[in-house]
């Protein structure tokens, strides 16, 4: 059978009604040449821009493209993931034009019939032009070609494109970041996942923070969603963000601890767009930006096709991770693993009602001790760091309430974070200012310090603020070396039993990987 390169600009789906048909005009002019050729199989293409403009464009077409031509039955459609991997094979950008030998190879690697691509072009604003053509990839000859003016539904975006898995850029310097949005199904069947949220996110970013990127530790920022609550309002479709991101990790354990959940109806797309459009991602492109989104309703529910919303997220190169509450093949067969391929992300399904196979290590009470003697260092300093204090003094109570690993978990964190991590305690903690480099005690003012302080000197200041500083040092580093063994046991203990698999294991597994793809070394 001859191999074929088919060329079908049908992004009119996205603008539905008038625009579908266009759609289904142009797919009929364009199959014409090929409907000799039943079970033909195809492989669809970034439609790119043909001066090279960055765009949600591109993976917009792809995607609903690949949801197009998914009805038709007579077509097979190239599994995704080899279409990527035989791409970084050859080197290939997806440019919208290819040579001979390249059309040959793409067909002869991909074991594809026919291979989807084709070009856009911007007429205005708000009209973009498709171009099309189908070739034959035996010959290269061009079979059939065709072009069709649709309204523009997406945003120019200016990201760079997906990086290189093998040499990712490096246009974030010393200042590594990572943000991470996770969306939780807080319906009524979820109690089991808040719990293992709650339980396991200091284990999650411990993960990150001991990840090193052009020899610095990174900044790490945490986003929080709930959807699916009948409690939150329909205008927003049963969806809340609960807290955008943030360095303050231990207010994002303090949020989940206050999360509910209550029946409603679970809208993916809508979620996923939500924090895509709302939360201030980086532009840079080897920042670690990832979704993590949970829950055990099909993904295809709700007013926003998932397909979009992921495709937004994807040009800006944010990996969507997708977690199904339940067995395996039913998170199949109701899409979950389709979003999450769309954007490059991963997979996974978990029991949420599992027992949470937790080890206690002989090193829990050490660093629990320490914990509590870390936030005896805090130096209150301007109005409003009393309450501050309290709140940290709060953490460590919730934290010490969910059991000692938790605790364990969060004293790891402090003790390891970077400094840019606390620099927002830099604002009512005179220890962490100068800690962080973003004061220096000299220009301390003397009135924003607690009563007793204020009747001090400057040398009698000085000094108690070194003796403060040195003994958080001496706490961080008994931590660190404690954890390093604590790790050590755990791993141990772990493999003697597999366990169920948990909220924590499927994003650290992820986690693990795509960050290594954004330049991150992890240790062994």
């Amino acid at each position: 059978m001859n191999r074929l390169l088919i060329s079908f600009a049908l992004v009119a789906a996205l603008c539905g009604g008038a625009a579908a048909q266009s759609l289904e005009k142009l797919a009929g002019k364009l199959s014409a040449g090929v409907k000799d050729r039943p079970s033909i199989k195809l492989a669809v293409m970034e439609f790119p821009y043909a001066g090279g403009k960055t765009s949600e464009g591109p993976v917009v077409v792809q995607e609903r493209l690949i949801t197009a031509l998914a009805q038709n039955k007579k077509i097979i459609l190239i599994e995704r993931g080899l279409l990527k991997k035989v791409m970084g094979e050859l080197n290939l950008q997806a440019s919208g034009a290819f040579d001979d030998e390249t059309v040959k190879k793409l067909g002869k690697m991909l074991g594809a019939d026919a291979i989807v691509t084709g070009t856009l072009n911007d007429l205005k604003a708000s009209k973009t032009e498709i171009n099309a053509r189908v070739v034959e990839t035996e010959t290269a000859k061009i079979l059939s070609a065709a072009s069709q003016a649709v309204k523009k539904t997406w945003k120019d975006t200016g990201a760079a494109a997906v990086n290189d898995p093998v040499k990712p850029p490096q246009d974030f310097g010393a200042k590594p970041l990572v943000q991470v949005a996770v969306l939780l199904d807080t319906s009524g069947s979820m109690d089991g996942l808040i719990n293992q949220a709650r339980t396991q996110l200091w284990k999650i970013v411990n993960e990150l923070v001991t990840a090193e990127k052009s020899g610095s530790r990174p900044m790490i920022e945490v986003a929080l969603y709930e959807y699916g609550n009948s409690g939150l309002s329909q205008q927003t479709g049963w969806l809340r963000q609960v807290m955008p991101f943030t360095t303050d990790l231990d207010a994002v354990s303090r949020e989940l601890f206050s999360l509910r959940t209550n029946g409603g109806d679970e809208f993916c797309g809508q979620a996923i767009a939500a924090a895509v459009r709302e939360l201030r991602w980086s532009a840079k492109s080897d920042v670690y930006k990832a979704i993590f989104i949970a829950g055990n309703e099909p993904f295809t529910q709700g007013p926003v096709p998932f397909q979009d919303a992921v495709a937004k997220a994807k040009a800006k190169n944010i990996f969507v991770n997708t977690i199904y509450c339940g067995p395996r093949q039913q998170g199949l067969a109701t899409q979950w693993k389709t979003g999450a391929d769309l954007a490059e992300g991963d997979f996974s399904n978990i029991d949420q009602d599992t027992q949470v196979f937790t080890v206690t290590a002989p090193q829990d009470d050490r660093i629990a001790q320490l914990s509590a003697r870390l936030d005896d260092t805090y130096v209150g300093y301007g109005a409003g760091a009393s309450n501050k204090i309290a709140a940290k003094r709060g953490a460590y109570g919730s934290a010490k309430s969910a059991g000692g690993a938790v605790l364990a978990e969060r004293a790891a964190f402090q003790a390891a974070a970077a400094p840019a991590q606390t620099a927002a305690d830099a604002s009512w903690d005179a220890v962490s200012a100068i800690e962080s480099g973003a004061m220096k005690k000299e220009d301390l003012k003397a009135e924003q310090f607690p009563e007793e302080m204020q009747k001090m000197d400057q040398a009698a200041r000085n000094k108690f603020l070194d003796e403060k500083l040195a003994e958080r040092k001496r706490i961080k580093d008994e931590i660190n070396a404690l954890q390093a063994q604590r790790k050590a046991y755990i791993a141990a203990e772990e493999k003697k039993s597999a366990g169920a698999s948990t909220l924590d294991k499927a994003m650290i597994d992820s986690i693990r990987k795509q960050a290594t793809q954004r330049g991150y070394k992890f240790q062994k």
